[in-house]
């Protein structure tokens, strides 16, 4: 893609994004390109960026959307389920061929009931029909402590080639509710929250889990669902390699040295050919040179697990392309903000979204950390000219984020639109990735700080944006991820005052919410009314469980250990809404942890190196 082509589908639908609305698409999306310049759409078609992996296999399974093709888009444009992942993680009982053959065979016929035919065709997935009850009598500690074992789900057999649930050769933990597969970026936050309650078992095995989908696939996908493979999440496999070298030793580095580079390399694919002021797959290189990188997705059709979604926002916007549309609704879940006013380009409609034109301030933040990470590890296996070569990558990249990405009005760091050759100038929590990944300079990290102070703080922590969409990235949302990763940047750059201040509203309104409903979920409300109302927004009702919330709330417990009397935060009275997850074995001997060693091992590989 080179930058001069703009999307001027994009544009002319800004014009009446809340007024326009087409007939139903064709009967096969997912064959529709997107509308974008021709080298981008050669740099996407093909082979998928994983292939060039050594450790990828040539080949991974297709969605579900790909394998039953009308029947696929029936079944879900008929609403047959209220949940358009139902269908995505459902079982065939006999090979596609088969059942799309008797679809085409049976659906015209007078008498036909689809629902009938679901029914015969399909298994629901299994899960555990049992209800977890949280016990009243147990502090939210103690609830978090016992709920690791709830959310845990042991390894997965032989791979069933029909189910789109890509098998694990560890235990596992998911994050609850509707979300009953491993996500790759909730699963750092939960880790924290497993080291933080002496499981290292389940840590361990969280990380050797992704290694084994890197070593696989070529790349961690959004989860281990088929339908999530031709995209990631933000990448944090290495703070996770960081996080259990604090506890196991640096031979950490060296055993999952082959994965982080193959990773890295999924993420640069395409880079060492791309010419100045063009971008391909995750890759842009900017007009000067400078490389850094964009969320993106390897389709253009609906997402099989909210396909119905999907097809109805094309709908609302006929004038856009909607492979192009479709791709970028895609990269919005690849950036794990799904979905924000951040990626809109009205900062308002979600049918405006336009994810693959920025160069995000998170992924780069991050990307810069698994540099480092691999510099230290060549280092550790006495590779200095490799070591010196990942130091000089993450120097090049750290210059280029406080360059390009720094927004001196907005005082803060954003994401550039390099399409449009400008920063987005918007203020989101999104600014406190470079303080937490150590790249910011001193005085920004402190103009990001009063930034926050005066945009961002709210009386429930730290809000996601400032604009108020319905969209659940949006105000008046708030996230655990987003809480630890600024009041982790804040405290690294000598601001312990504000990392207090948001940590202790966050653990109010976490433990709040808990003493009134006996829950913790995915996301809080954290206006006025901070723990006592319920958070909404989105495509799905709020979710219990939850993995990341319980993580990042067991983390600051310790870090602030008297934010809250923990003693007497038990439930009122028993919920009377069951958890959707399965019973909790008995809890194993949960080891303290000192924070000490929890603020050491928070910062990973660049502790104490902070830019000046």
């Amino acid at each position: 893609m080179q930058f001069a082509f703009a999307r001027p589908a994009l544009a002319a639908a800004l014009l009446c994004a809340a007024t326009c609305f087409a007939a139903e698409p064709a009967a096969k999306p997912a064959t529709q390109a997107p509308s974008v310049a021709p080298s981008e759409h050669a740099a996407s078609a093909g082979t998928p960026a994983a292939a060039s992996s050594p450790l990828a296999q040539p080949s991974a399974p297709p969605p579900p959307s790909e394998s039953f093709g009308d029947l696929y888009r029936d079944v879900e444009l008929a609403h047959l389920f209220p949940d358009s992942k139902t269908f995505a993680d459902m079982i065939p009982k006999e090979s596609p061929a088969r059942i799309v053959a008797a679809y085409k065979a049976a659906h015209g016929q007078a008498g036909f009931n689809l629902s009938k035919f679901v029914d015969a065709h399909f298994d629901m997935p299994p899960h555990d029909a049992r209800p977890y009850v949280s016990d009243p009598k147990q502090t939210v500690v103690q609830h978090i402590d016992t709920l690791w074992n709830v959310l845990r789900r042991d390894p997965d057999p032989a791979a069933n080639r029909r189910s789109s649930l890509l098998p694990l050769p560890a235990p596992y933990v998911v994050p609850g509710g509707r979300f009953d597969e491993v996500y790759y970026w909730d699963s750092y936050f939960i880790m924290l929250g497993l080291v933080a309650s002496g499981r290292f078992d389940l840590a361990n095995d969280e990380l050797k889990n992704f290694a084994a989908l890197i070593d696989r696939y070529g790349h961690i996908p959004n989860g281990n669902r088929t339908y999530y493979l031709s995209r990631s999440q933000p990448p944090f496999f290495s703070q996770m390699v960081g996080l259990l070298a604090e506890h196991d030793g640096d031979s950490v580095y060296l055993q999952y040295l082959p994965e982080l580079k193959a990773e890295y390399d999924y993420w640069m694919d395409g880079a060492a050919t791309l010419p100045p002021g063009h971008a391909a797959l995750h890759v842009v290189r900017l007009s000067d040179g400078t490389v850094l990188n964009r969320y993106w997705d390897e389709r253009a059709a609906p997402r099989d697990e909210s396909y119905r979604e999907d097809v109805q926002t094309a709908r609302a916007m006929p004038q856009r392309n909607a492979g192009d549309l479709w791709r970028n609704l895609r990269a919005g879940g690849e950036t794990g903000w799904d979905f924000s006013s951040r990626w809109f380009a009205d900062n308002r409609t979600l049918a405006t979204i336009d994810v693959t034109s920025l160069v995000p301030v998170d992924l780069n933040s991050l990307l810069y950390g698994l540099e480092r990470t691999l510099a230290k590890a060549y280092r550790l296996q006495g590779d200095a000219s490799r070591s010196e070569n990942f130091d000089a990558r993450a120097s090049a990249r750290a210059e280029a984020i406080r360059r390009w990405l720094w927004d001196a009005h907005a005082g803060a760091f954003v994401d550039y639109d390099f399409v449009h050759r400008a920063p987005r100038e918007r203020l989101t929590a999104a600014t406190v990735y470079p303080l937490f990944a150590g790249v910011a300079s001193r005085q920004q990290a402190n103009t990001v700080a009063q930034s926050i102070k005066h945009g961002l703080l709210r009386p429930g922590g730290l809000a996601t944006t400032q604009v108020t969409t319905g969209q659940q990235w949006d105000e008046p949302n708030g996230w655990a991820p987003l809480q630890y990763l600024a009041v982790m940047g804040l405290r690294r750059y000598g601001d312990p005052a504000l990392a207090r201040t948001i940590a202790t509203r966050w653990i109010k309104t976490n433990v709040d919410y808990y003493v009134r409903t006996g829950k913790l979920v995915e996301k809080y409300d954290i206006g006025r009314n901070a723990g006592h109302e319920s958070a909404g927004g989105g495509e799905y009702p709020l979710q219990d469980g939850f993995g990341w919330t319980n993580g990042v709330l067991r983390q600051l417990l310790l870090l602030y250990p008297h934010a809250v009397d923990v003693e007497h935060a038990v439930p009122a009275a028993s919920s009377p809404e069951a958890a959707s997850v399965s019973p909790a074995t008995a809890a194993g001997t949960i080891a303290a942890v000192a924070d000490s060693n929890i603020a050491r091992s928070l910062f990973g590989v660049s502790d104490g190196l902070v830019a000046h």
